[in-house]
């Protein structure tokens, strides 16, 4: 059901462009996490479509699929995302989020940017959760327009509910790559 909303959103967007949109895949590896994205449409202005994987080594794993629109102010580009999350923690219950938030990247030249993004899902917008936030930020270095380096910081937390252990999936630095097609 889950891979058919997926498959059935991603679809819909193509057919709302009307353009053609550039497909970015991305892996960001932590000490003890790997996240793994793919996007269509997210490093272009306009409608755009992501989806994602993270493993954490010790708390368990998230798969999500988020809708957002990229506006751009001359260097600085606004990405304003709900994302729907399926989660699997370590010391809780499988259960849904949805997560409201978004990013910032700011372009200090044509090779280096700065980024960061937030969202949030209380209690309401959850399933078996008391709420979930995630958080990253970093610099970004871009040599070729194919390629895009990532150094930052990143933070997901599932806060459990009925007395369990909350669940810190990512809570340390990382590294990440992506290349666009």
């Amino acid at each position: 059901m889950f891979k058919q909303l997926v498959t059935g959103s991603a679809l819909g967007l193509v057919l709302l462009s009307g353009a053609a949109q550039a497909i970015e895949g991305s892996v960001d590896v932590g000490e003890h996490n790997t996240n793994l994205n793919l996007g269509l449409g997210t490093t272009s202005p306009g409608l755009f479509l992501k989806g994602n994987w993270l493993r954490s080594d010790h708390d368990g794993s998230t798969y999500g699929a988020g809708l957002g629109y990229n506006v751009d102010f001359g260097p600085l580009r606004l990405a304003p995302t709900a994302k729907a999350i399926f989660t699997h923690p370590e010391d809780g219950k499988d259960g849904f989020a949805v997560a409201l938030g978004g990013a910032a990247h700011y372009s200090l030249n044509s090779m280096w940017g700065l980024y960061g993004e937030y969202y949030y899902a209380p209690e309401s917008f959850t399933d078996q959760l008391d709420s979930y936030q995630e958080a990253a930020g970093g610099l970004s270095f871009t040599p070729v327009s194919l390629l895009n380096l990532r150094v930052g910081y990143q933070y997901i937390e599932l806060n459990n509910k009925d007395g369990r252990k909350d669940n810190v999936l990512v809570d340390g630095p990382y590294v990440g790559a992506s290349l666009r097609f």
